[in-house]
This record gives structure tokens, sequence and C-alpha cells, in this order.
């Protein structure tokens, strides 16, 4: 019926009815809420006991109830699990005055709310533990006693010529004491459950796949082994790239890239071992139409270990791909043969004679006079390279002085020179009036070298055989 449409006395009579309810809805609510003055609400926990509609004795036995049934679930890693009871722990409820105080702090008119949410009393010196009780039962648990999996940073994993990241280990170690103070704290807040996961009791690695470093790391390392340093010794080559690398790098555990520089260094000294020539054997052809096998001196290839060490260093971190000879202390003329080319000084130490070649075309030649063996000044045999030359200077040592136009040494302070004051070479002369090691030659013989050999050319001196 329309209100509008109603005689006066069926509105009184509705509005009547409508306080009529009003009331009742509102006295129930009243005896409901006059029941919460001494009763807990619906969904009521203390430390996780259940005390919802309970009066404070009941409540009361709730909780006492609660601590002798009480156990602690510990969750733990690959679905294991482990348990700790009240009993073990000395559980024991202890300030019982809580109970009135929690019933007297709760507001009885709110009840209505409790229907919806839950109510949860929490308070810090409820319960109490027996700490040497629970130090026993705390050491027995299985995380304690199972195998220890350490936890491991994320991984690099060199493979097809790329690094790719291996996925980190969590592993199951405990945080010992974290682990006991949050066990404690679970215990007086009367929880049941406790993820060891959730609370951070475990050691985790400090880089996982996620990490912004790591993939920073990879990049790096990728870089790295993107290098493709082609080294040419000659004909031949050495390669060196991320097959190679891969084992000179490490990513420490803050995962920073280190380079053993010494690994480095000795794949740059097996080099020089492979490459290097200085002092090797050589087969030599005489001008006289001889073999003659030239062993010693210090004429040849020599890579400066240091300088590449540090290039090559370089190039590794910068990534470079490049074609290079490594850096030397000493070249030699040529990787071919005998590396002794085609322009070269030759001494015949037992013909007392000397040639010289330029381009395979002899030059100047004749006798001249070495050191005397007889005195312990014979002069070095073996392969050697003019240092320098230089016109004008005076040849002093132990009890000589000697002036020369034409100074070429070759080996410290032996040398070619002229010699204006002898007035014979070769023969035999070099046993009983020889130098003290340089080679003697005649004016037009030292002058006619001079103008024509330049510095790293060879030179080479031998006996012959008897």
């Amino acid at each position: 019926m329309n209100y509008e449409n109603m005689s006066a006395c069926e509105k009184r009579e509705a509005i009547e009815l409508l306080g009529i309810i009003v009331a009742a809805v509102l006295l129930v609510y009243l005896l409901i809420s006059f029941y919460f003055t001494s009763h807990f609400f619906f969904s009521t926990t203390i430390n996780g006991a259940d005390v919802s509609l309970k009066n404070e004795r009941q409540a009361d036995q709730s909780i006492r109830r609660y601590t002798e049934n009480y156990r602690l679930l510990l969750m733990e890693r690959e679905g294991k699990t482990d348990e700790i009871t009240g009993l073990e722990a000395g559980l024991e409820y202890k300030n019982k005055t809580y109970v009135k105080e929690a019933l007297h702090e709760q507001k009885a008119l709110r009840w209505i709310g409790s229907l919806f949410k839950k109510q949860k009393f929490l308070s810090e010196n409820l319960f109490s533990y027996n700490e040497n009780k629970l130090n026993v039962t705390f050491n027995q648990l299985n995380c304690f006693t199972q195998a220890k999996i350490q936890p491991e940073n994320v991984s690099y994993q060199f493979m097809d010529g790329h690094y790719q990241m291996v996925k980190e280990i969590y592993g199951n170690l405990v945080e010992k004491e974290k682990l006991k103070a949050t066990v404690a704290d679970s215990l007086l807040k009367g929880e049941t459950k406790l993820d060891l996961e959730a609370n951070s009791c475990y050691v985790n690695p400090v880089y996982t796949m996620k990490s912004s470093k790591a993939f920073k790391t990879l990049r790096y390392l990728n870089k790295c082994a993107s290098t493709h340093v082609t080294y040419l010794f000659g004909s031949n080559r050495e390669v060196v790239d991320g097959n190679l690398i891969q084992y000179w790098i490490t990513v420490d555990e803050n995962l920073d890239i280190m380079l053993d520089k010494d690994k480095v260094r000795a794949y740059v000294k097996a080099m020089g071992k492979k490459y290097d020539t200085v002092g090797v054997k050589r087969s030599f052809k005489t001008s006289l139409g001889t073999m003659v096998e030239i062993e010693g001196g210090i004429y040849g290839w020599k890579i400066d270990q240091e300088a590449e060490t540090s290039a090559l260093a370089d190039h590794i971190n910068s990534g470079r791909t490049l074609i290079k000879e490594p850096a030397y202390v000493q070249r030699a003329v040529s990787r071919n043969g005998n590396e002794i080319g085609e322009t070269y000084v030759e001494i015949n130490i037992t013909r007392q004679h000397m040639w010289f070649y330029k381009d395979g075309r002899l030059i100047a030649q004749g006798p001249v006079v070495t050191g005397n063996p007889n005195r312990g000044n014979a002069t070095v045999t073996g392969a050697y390279m003019l240092n320098y030359k230089q016109e004008g200077v005076s040849l002093t040592g132990p009890g000589y002085e000697a002036g020369v136009q034409y100074w070429m040494p070759f080996y410290g302070n032996i040398g070619i020179h002229d010699a204006k004051w002898r007035h014979a070479f070769g023969g035999e002369i070099y046993k009983r009036n020889g130098s003290h090691g340089c080679v003697n030659s005649p004016y037009y013989l030292a002058k006619a070298i001079y103008e024509y050999i330049e510095s790293g050319i060879p030179i080479i001196c031998y006996e012959e055989k008897k």
C-alpha cells in the first residue's frame, strides 16, 4: 500500500509498528552488548588461543589448555618440517591477569564488527619458556643435523664461445641465532607456524640470476670472451680467443671479474719459448760453399714479455679483435729459414777472412785479425747483429788505447773496426798478435762495410771444424 494513500490512523499505526521493531532490535543489540561486557567477541584470540564467546574463567581455561597442547611447526625448504612442542620448550601460562585486562579493553557496543573481522590480542608477557629446555630441543632440530648444503651465488659457465649464467644455489644453511630468536618470539606470541623462508632464517646467496650486477658481470665476461687476437710469427699463427681466455678469468664472491695476469704472462712466456730465436742453432752456407752450424750469440727474435703481457691484458679487457705481431725486445731481419737473410757480415775465424753481402750481392771482402785465443781474448762465435756504427772513436781497455775511424760494435765492446797500426792481416797473426776480441780490418774493408751496413744487420762469426 502506498504510504500517501494511507489514512491518518493507518499512518500512525505503521509508525508505531516501526518504532516497536526499532526498539526491539535496539534492545536485542544492547542485550548482546551487555553479554559481551563479560564475554569475548566472536573470532577472538589471545596469543593464538581461541577465546571466542568465552568469559574470563573460560578464556583462562582455554589459554591453559592451549599451552599444554601447543605445537610450533617449522616449515623448511624442500617441504621439510620440524616441530617444537610447548612441553619441550617448557612453555607456561604466566600472566593470568591479562585476560581480565583484554576483556576490559574490549568495547562491548562494537561487538557486531567481530562478525566480519577477527580480534587478536597479543601480550609479550602472557607466556614464558624454559631456555635450557628450548636449547636442547632447538639444537636437535633436523635443520641442524642434516647434511649441510652451502648457499652459492649465481655463477658463470663458458659454453659454445660465450658465457651463460648458472642458477644460484640456496642450500639449507640456517642462521642459527636468527632462527633461535624467531622461535622464541613465536613461542611467546603463541604462533603455531614458523616459515623459515618468510622469516629470513636462511643464509642466502648474495647474488642471484635476478641481481643487476649478475647481468653486468655477464656482459663484461662476454666482452672479454669476444676478444680475438691473432699473433703473427712469419707463416705461423697463434690465436687468443674466448676458448683460451676462459681459463684466465675468475669471478669472485662479489661478482667482480679478475683477469689472472700471471696466466697471461705464462702464455706470453710460452710463446717466447716457442718463437724466440736468440742463440738457436742455425744452418749457414759459407762463402766457401760449405755448411756450418751457427750456435750462440744474441741475434734473433725475442718477445718483450712484460710489454706484451700488459698489451694482451688490455686487449682482453677491451674485447678487441686484431691481427698483430707481439712486442719485441729484439727483432731479426726475417722469420724465414735461418733468419739471416741476404744482407749480413760473415767472419770466418779459422780463415781470418770477412765478407759483407747486401741483398745477396758481395760488397766487400778481405783478411782480418781477430782476438788472440792464446791470451783468452778469442772473438766470440755465433750470430750477432750490429748495435750501431760510429766514426772517429777512441777505443780503450786494460792496457791499450787506440783511435779508429770506423767503429761497428756487435757484442758489448767487441766490434769491427779499421786498424791502421797493422801492416798485415789474415793468416795466423791472430794466434800470436791477435786483438782483445775485436775484428781488426784493413781500412778499405772497414770503410766499404761502414758505408752500407745498418743497425740490426746480422754479423756471423764461426770457426771451421777441424
